[in-house]
């Protein structure tokens, strides 16, 4: 059994695969707390599923493009991702992880059954938490045997060695960055000029770079 907080169809709102029909499931329980975040995930308002249960009811959901694991941080549910994600696939889905990018030991276990990784580099000028970059060069390291791409939540604070160490990081494996100026409700926190300036410094270092902000939050849907 796990705590799953909701189920729904909408719109993927981040990241390369923006404005694509997806099926999120979203897992309560997160082994951080970024100061940015704004998701409602608390276990208190969540349902629990057995592995048969959740798979019932996705394949009831109608078809969609892929199902998104979305959180909170669906790999702290390590054991029921190990169950669920074999019978999941035997479904015939696509499995599109959305994670933290700070359990590497985790996603080895089931990157077997995932065929994309969306994955945070968590910065500490945004998050507030310490970045580890050797974590997320075995993360990176992992994600990398499927197809991986990497996101990056900025604010006025973020520093040029955060801008060198994440450029670093998707250079060893050659993913697409994708950059995400801070929100605060539907609004930028990150005026349009730093904008600018923060994506130039990162071109200048990396070329396979975008900048890409919360779509969802601007449609106003989940």
């Amino acid at each position: 059994m796990t705590k799953i907080r909701e189920i729904f169809t909408s719109i993927q709102g981040e990241g390369p695969y923006v404005g694509q029909k997806q099926l999120f499931v979203r897992f309560c329980g997160c082994n951080l707390k970024c100061k940015y975040c704004d998701t409602d995930f608390v276990p208190e308002k969540s349902r629990d599923y057995s592995v048969d249960e959740l798979v019932k009811e996705i394949n009831s959901s109608g078809e969609v493009f892929t199902i998104s694991l979305t959180g909170g941080e669906p790999l702290v549910s390590i054991d029921f991702l190990n169950e669920f994600l074999p019978v999941l696939k035997k479904s015939g889905h696509k499995v599109y992880l959305e994670t933290n990018g700070t359990l590497p030991d985790n996603l080895e276990e089931i990157i077997d059954f995932v065929d994309v990784v969306s994955a945070d580099i968590k910065l500490e000028s945004s998050t507030g938490i310490p970045m580890n970059i050797d974590v997320c060069r075995r993360f990176f390291c992992v994600g990398s045997k499927k197809e991986i791409f990497a996101k990056v939540v900025f604010n006025d604070y973020i520093t040029d060695k955060e801008i060198c160490d994440v450029s670093d990081i998707v250079k060893s494996v050659g993913c697409e960055l994708i950059l995400q100026p801070e929100m605060k409700g539907n609004n930028f926190a990150v005026c349009a000029q730093k904008q600018d300036e923060v994506f130039e410094k990162f071109y200048k270092l990396y070329k396979n770079v975008r900048l890409i902000p919360q779509v969802h939050k601007f449609l106003n849907v989940r």
